[in-house]
């Protein structure tokens, strides 16, 4: 029998993610200033991974400090699968590059088409004037090895839409 999930409705999606309190326990791993920042990159990334859940997709992770902080909310685990289910309907979960299952890496793509499926993610969430903040975050805080989305692609992406 094939279970049927809901389908993930943006804008309940995003209330909840707008109301999730981050408690520092979050930000453990994540020493990387302005927290405000990196919290707006949070929110931004859980928004645009409930638009790709709602059309299977896998999308990438464009910053660095944002997954130390997803990491850091993922180890809450009572707080993220509540989350979770409020949000999604469902368990997100975390697909590091190359820690796929066997047999379902192909869907997943490589980490450039995944970072090209965010973008299209972030273009369904995206609030009228919101600015994106996680294409260039890591080099706003301070990363020492920024990961990011060149302006660019991301103007490219954007004009095919």
């Amino acid at each position: 029998m094939i279970a049927l999930r809901r389908r993930i409705r943006i804008d309940r999606m995003t209330r909840v993610v707008d109301d999730l309190e981050l408690p520092d326990a979050v930000f453990k791993t994540c020493p990387y200033q302005p927290r405000e920042l990196v919290e707006t990159g949070l929110r931004q990334w859980l928004r645009c991974c409930g638009a790709a859940l709602r059309d299977n997709r896998i999308i990438g992770m464009p910053s660095h400090a944002v997954d130390e902080a997803w990491h850091g909310l993922i180890l809450c685990t009572a707080r993220y699968t509540a989350f979770c289910t409020a949000a999604y309907g469902r368990y997100l979960h975390h697909h590091p590059e190359g820690g796929g299952l066997p047999g379902r890496g192909a869907e997943a793509g490589s980490m450039h088409d995944q970072l090209g499926r965010t973008v299209v993610a972030w273009s369904m969430v995206a609030r009228p004037g919101e600015r994106c903040v996680l294409w260039d975050l890591d080099a706003r805080v301070g990363v020492p090895e920024p990961w990011g989305i060149p302006t660019e692609r991301v103007t490219a992406i954007e004009a095919r839409l």
